[in-house]
């Protein structure tokens, strides 16, 4: 059974902007142990037979700017919650809400573990 609520418009936007913290920490936090993940694939699948591969302090640099950048867009994209909940939530349900975060939440979080993932990958089709 979903939980009702009365929230008007501004009280949805402001749910929705207090969870934008708990979103970038998340994002954040995921960069990271995806990059950890990153070299630790590298390092011991791709680099003993691809000798172009390297990671480098200006290499990390790069990268942890682009992720920033990607943080970024990716905030944007957080946005397009409000205006969903805002527009399909009809019964300004507090589940439909909090589905809509996490769903939003879990893909935004997973996407860097592609970085690694697609390593392990390239792995096992170029090398194995």
């Amino acid at each position: 059974m979903s939980s009702s609520s009365s929230l008007t418009e501004s009280q949805i936007r402001e749910w929705w902007n207090e969870k934008r913290y708990l979103y970038t920490l998340g994002l954040f936090i995921s960069g990271i142990i995806a990059f950890v993940l990153y070299v630790i694939v590298g390092v011991n699948l791709i680099m003993p037979y691809d000798e172009d591969f390297e990671i480098t302090l200006f290499t990390i640099f790069f990268q942890g700017i682009g992720y920033l950048v990607m943080i970024s867009f990716a905030n944007l994209f957080y946005s397009l919650g409000v205006k969903h909940d805002l527009n399909y939530n009809k019964e300004n349900t507090d589940d439909f809400r909090k589905n809509l975060f996490n769903l939003g939440f879990w893909f935004s979080v997973s996407l860097p573990f592609l970085v690694p993932l697609m390593g392990v990958i390239s792995y096992f089709l170029n090398y194995y």
